[in-house]
Order: C-alpha cells, then structure tokens, then sequence
C-alpha cells in the first residue's frame, strides 16, 4: 500500500491538531493515545497517523488508538525516533510498504484491529494492579485536599453575577461536542452562566455562545477565546505557581487568580457552588477513572472531594438534554391535534344552533364564491 501526504509533526498531541489538513500525516510522540486526541485527528480527515511512542503502552485501556483505525485512519505504532529529524514540518512524503521513501526510515506494520484487541486485552488484563494503585493514591490525596470540603474557596470578587442563576461549566473532555449540541436550546431560551475551563471557552464560541468566565491554566484555549470572555481566572497552585501568567499578561488582558490545589474543572463548580448557583451543569467533564488517566493524572482526590460537595446541584449534561430536548412523539401530536377537534365536532353533531351558523356560512361562501 502507498499513501501521499504532508508530514506535520507536534509532541503535543493537543497542539498539532489545530494546524492539520485534511490529507495530513500527522507525526506524533504520543503515549496512549487518548480518545479526545483520537477524535481531534479524525475530525480533521488526517490519511495517517506515525506515532513515535508505544499508542498502547498496556497500563490502561485506552481507547483513541482503536478510534483511528475503526475509521480508517493508518496508524503506525513505535515508529524509529531517527524519523523526527529526517523529515521537515510541511514536508510531503509517499509512504510505500510501511516505508517513508527518501527517508531510508522503515516503519513497523500498521496497526489492525485485531493487533489493537491483543494489545487492549493486555491492558485489561493488568487494569486491577492500575486500580489498586488509583485507589491508594486518590484515598492519599483526598486526606491532604479535604479542605476543599471542610473549606471554603478564597476566590476573588467577579462581576459575572451567579447568585440563583444555573451554570453550565463546559470542559473540552470526552463527548464535549455531543453534549453542547444537545444543549443548544436549553442555553439559547435559559440563558445561564456559561462558566469554560481552559480549552471549553472554544467550543463555546463554535456554537455562537459567549463565555462568561474562562478559568484554567490557558494552555489549550485560542486567543479569539481569551478575548472575547467577558472575565478570566488563572488557576494557580498552591505553591504560588500560575503557569497562565505569562501568557495573560503578554496578551494583554486582565486576570485574576484562585491558588487551589486539584483541576481547573474542580474549581470552576466550586467557585459556581459558593456564589450560590441555583444549578450545574457539566459538559464534557471527567468523572470517571479512565477519564483522568487519559490526561496523565494518578488519582482524583480532588475531583471525588468537590462532587462530594456540590453533588445536590450537580447534573450531567446529558441527563439535562434528556429531560429538555425529548423529541416530540407523532402520535402524541395527532393525538393532541385529535383532543382540539374533537369537541368542535361534537358541538356541530348535537346543536341545532351550531348547525344553522354552519349552513349560513356555506350559503355566503357559495354566494361570493360562486
């Protein structure tokens, strides 16, 4: 088999994606391949994808690898680091027989299902020592983070007034796109805060929303995002780190901070819990553990401790579009067009009264018709 194609190459997964094409190759150094980027790569209609690093490295099941070729897209695993510096960004090669020619690089056979099922039964297989230390390592973690429980939150004073109003708080995490679409209207005739973590303020703009408020370290939301939010809040750490800094301040726009310890996701439905929301709602936010393995963390100390927390206004996304969206049964709109008509029939049926204004009005119409 050959393919052609324009080699454009990124160590961060997240970061390449906006600049490919369709037609791409996309040359990635990407451990575990994670279902979010995996989407990201076939959204952009890429013909393949040379992944420098193991896509299944066998510590968890993840599934992006299994995303790519379910949808055709080549996907070559492990391949020799040597072909980083042989070929330039931009640079448009022909793949012949799992080798990029003019490169002298040959490349392992591209993944099949059946290689990536071997490799996912594996996975699974060591998924309970994985758990055991998951486990061990949020309980850990929960102990020195309870106060984001037994506490409050110092956050600064912001304009955006949340106070018995709903928010929705949009993350750039699994089924993201799904979940927004489906909210669409709620959004449009309920009008809430619309609170984005980091990357969540560019799916909003795609769907023509305005975010309120974006809060995050900034590293995966656009420019276009940062300024058209109305406020943003830099999450910084504990120990007086706050990565978005420079970027905020070399962009010129003004900030604040909230020093936290957990996920920008974590604060952001903690900051909406304490100004009092009459409502959350999540879109596209990771609460599971497979969830927060894909984004390299070991544990969910934080995020088990804000849910537990705000848990009695916290309400998936999915669940909302569920409720308000239902699509409209035809049976039940014959039916409620049956339940209007029918008394009118009934009236003409057994009133002499109704009968004569009919018979007049057919009169007068023939007259001036006829």
């Amino acid at each position: 088999m050959e393919i052609y194609g324009t080699i454009k190459k990124g160590k961060r997964t997240k970061d390449l994606i906006p600049d490919l094409e369709p037609g791409d190759i996309a040359l990635i150094d990407h451990k575990d391949i994670d279902e979010i980027a995996a989407t990201g790569l076939v959204d952009k209609k890429v013909k393949g994808v040379i992944n420098i690093n193991k896509s299944v490295s066998g510590f968890y099941p993840n599934r992006g690898p299994e995303v790519l070729v379910d949808k055709g897209i080549m996907l070559w695993d492990q391949a020799p680091k040597k072909l980083w510096d042989k070929v330039r960004y931009g640079q448009k090669v022909k793949i012949l027989d799992d080798e990029v020619m003019g490169t002298n690089v040959k490349l392992s056979k591209s993944l099949s299902k059946i290689d990536l099922r071997e490799k996912l039964n594996e996975a699974e297989r060591n998924f309970d020592k994985v758990l055991d230390s998951f486990i061990e390592n949020t309980l850990d973690y929960a102990k020195k983070e309870k106060k984001l429980v037994t506490g409050r939150l110092s956050v600064p004073s912001i304009k955006t007034k949340i106070e018995g109003r709903p928010v929705v708080v949009v993350v750039r995490g699994k089924n993201y796109k799904e979940d927004l679409a489906a909210m669409e209207n709620y959004i449009n005739e309920v009008k809430p805060v619309l609170i984005a973590v980091d990357g969540g303020a560019d799916a909003l703009i795609g769907h023509k929303f305005k975010p309120h408020v974006i809060i995050g370290d900034m590293d995966s939301v656009s420019d276009k995002g940062l300024l058209m939010a109305d406020e943003i809040i830099a999450h910084g750490f504990p120990d007086g780190r706050v990565p978005a800094s420079h970027r905020l301040q070399k962009l010129g726009v003004n900030y604040k901070t909230i020093f936290a310890p957990g996920t920008s996701e974590d604060i952001a439905l903690l900051l909406a819990y304490q100004q009092k929301a009459e409502l959350l709602i999540a879109v596209g936010t990771h609460s599971n553990m497979i969830d927060f393995l894909e984004k390299g963390r070991r544990g969910m100390a934080s995020t088990f401790l804000v849910r537990l927390k705000v848990g009695p206004k916290l309400v998936d996304a999915k669940g909302v579009s569920s409720l308000y969206n239902r699509p409209v049964k035809a049976r039940s709109i014959i039916g409620l067009i049956a339940a209007l008509v029918l008394p009118f029939f009934v009236l003409i049926l057994y009133s002499s009264t109704m009968q004569q204004i009919i018979r007049l009005f057919l009169m007068r119409f023939r007259y001036t018709f006829f």
